[in-house]
């Protein structure tokens, strides 16, 4: 189906891990990998904690909402334990073992965590529906109101108990 095609053109990573330590070869075999998945597409990543059930249903409203009409939305996702993941990761100065936080990982500047992640992914959802002009208004709001030190408490609360939690 075309809802099937389309997810399976957003969720584009297998759920493989690494051993969390790499040797300097095994380093830079992951720096080639994130190259070439930066490379290939530009969308950024979006690296989530894959045995997480509030993780996934977060996936699973971003694939319904980032630009729900199309057939590419602005994002592609990758478990933080797939070998992608990992790589992700370490391109973006990161422990390839750290499933600590969700991680916006580009191409062409610095990743984004913790509430800063979530801000830009919500600033970017809702490409075609109504929600698309409130979504950046409603983001830039939240980063200019609440400060970040704020945020990422609220998110670190969160993170660390998401497990309990969901």
């Amino acid at each position: 189906s075309q809802a099937a095609a389309w997810r399976s053109s957003h969720l584009s990573v297998a759920m493989t891990a690494t051993p969390a330590f790499a040797t300097a070869a095994e380093k830079a075999q992951m720096r080639g990998l994130a190259e070439r998945v930066l490379k290939a597409d530009p969308r950024p990543v979006i690296l989530f904690d894959g045995v997480c059930s509030l993780c996934n249903g977060g996936v699973n409203f971003m694939l319904d909402w980032d630009r729900p009409n199309e057939m590419r939305g602005s994002f592609r996702f990758a478990a933080l334990q797939s070998d992608v993941g990992r790589a992700l990761l370490a391109y973006a100065g990161r422990e390839p073992s750290d499933i600590s936080s969700i991680v916006v990982v580009f191409a062409d500047k610095p990743a984004l965590t913790k509430s800063d992640a979530i801000l830009h992914i919500g600033s970017k959802i809702g490409g075609g529906t109504p929600l698309q002009p409130l979504m950046p208004v409603a983001s830039q709001a939240a980063q200019v109101l609440v400060p970040k030190f704020i945020r990422d408490v609220f998110y670190e609360q969160v993170a660390n108990n998401r497990y309990a939690i969901f």
